[in-house]
């Protein structure tokens, strides 16, 4: 049967992108940290330090989660083979329909899967740190810095990773002026670290009175919260630490006195802000833990231009500078204009669908091909 023929070649071509992920994965190097990891769970002593235990428990199951990862795939690609032999032994029609959709959720997951041997960086493991500021436009813009909390948080909770408010600035009239989150779990500054930059949104403001469309801008920041004690040295004289209320949408998590912390780091600029925590100097220590995790970053890198992009943006938030454009009137669609990929459906990614801009980035910066270029498989 054609359909059935269809569907062995697309099997037949998803053979050497299977072979080539596993050889990605480097699954023989994980094998033999995972006997590592084994044998220190089996010495004594090894849960008397929760850290230690902790971390590489954690690290345990991220590595037996790539074998369990790529064996579902190899065994559902022989699955798929099987119930094509059996309807075509049958002459069996009805199996079309799960054919197909067992062939898409294979593809899906390959894609999946290959995105995550892309997260190879040194702190892309890490939790993420994700500061979002409003800018340019008014009422408008903390409006749109709201719509993109609720997008990275929504994002998360589709990932099961938890998430935290660190910081928090209510918009004068409505919405966020500024807010700091660190969302929780595997990978994730490695997938955040793209939404690093200017976002621009374009629509028919609610609450501009003339109906007329507005453009408004919010930039994003994301560092990873990098968990190992940092030797990192830092002149007092180089700190100003100030104390403010704590405000803004943390309900019985935020504690409404003067024990937020903001820490300005003069020499770079770099300023840090917490007010989740329970007391003055918890926050303080959250912050400096931020500083470090900043200046350490800064300390890796060779040159200017990559030490501006691990600092901050250091882009005006206004014209000119976006990395990604939000268009809701007069039609719908966003696009990211580093990697040319862009969605029309506008409102499935406020609902947190990013995504494909995620996976489109990571491909962009490991191999330059943009989503409108067609690569060779």
């Amino acid at each position: 049967m054609v359909e059935y023929d269809q569907f062995k070649l697309k099997l037949e071509a998803l053979e050497n992108p299977l072979k080539r992920i596993k050889e990605s994965l480097d699954l023989d190097s994980k094998a033999k940290r995972i006997e590592e990891i084994e044998a220190d769970m089996e010495a004594p002593g090894f849960w008397d330090n929760p850290d230690k235990s902790n971390k590489e428990m954690k690290e345990l199951k991220s590595l037996k989660s790539s074998f369990e990862n790529y064996d579902a795939l190899k065994q559902s690609l022989e699955d798929i083979k099987t119930l094509i032999e059996m309807a075509e032994e049958d002459e069996d029609t009805s199996l079309v329909a799960e054919v197909e959709e067992e062939l898409s959720k294979l593809e899906t997951n390959m894609d999946n899967l290959r995105i995550e041997t892309l997260l190879s960086g040194e702190y892309d493991s890490c939790n993420a740190i994700l500061t979002l500021h409003a800018g340019a436009g008014g009422t408008e813009s903390c409006d749109w810095c709201q719509m993109l909390y609720r997008m990275y948080t929504r994002w998360a909770e589709k990932h099961d990773y938890s998430y935290e408010i660190i910081d928090y600035l209510d918009g004068e009239e409505a919405g966020i002026k500024s807010v700091t989150i660190e969302i929780s779990g595997d990978n994730a500054y490695g997938h955040l670290k793209s939404e690093h930059g200017i976002h621009r949104l374009v629509r028919i403001s609610p609450f501009n009175a003339a109906g007329k469309r507005q453009t408004s801008f919010v930039s994003c920041d994301v560092m990873p919260d990098i968990d190992k004690d940092i030797d990192i040295e830092i002149n007092d004289d180089d700190l100003r630490i100030d104390t403010y209320r704590s405000s803004g949408a943390g309900g019985q998590h935020i504690n409404k006195t003067s024990s937020a912390i903001r820490i300005t780091h003069l020499p770079t600029g770099i300023v840090v802000q917490c007010q989740n925590e329970r007391s003055q100097h918890q926050n303080k220590d959250k912050a400096m833990q931020m500083l470090k995790s900043r200046l350490y970053l800064l300390a890796q890198e060779e040159n200017a231009k990559n030490a501006a992009d691990i600092r901050g943006d250091v882009k005006d938030i206004n014209f000119g500078s976006q990395i990604r454009s939000y268009i809701l009137q007069p039609y719908t669609m966003v696009k990211d204009h580093r990697t040319a990929k862009d969605i029309g459906n506008a409102q499935m990614v406020l609902d947190g669908d990013i995504d494909p801009f995620i996976n489109a980035y990571l491909i962009y910066i490991s191999t330059g091909q943009k989503a409108n270029e067609e690569t060779d498989n």
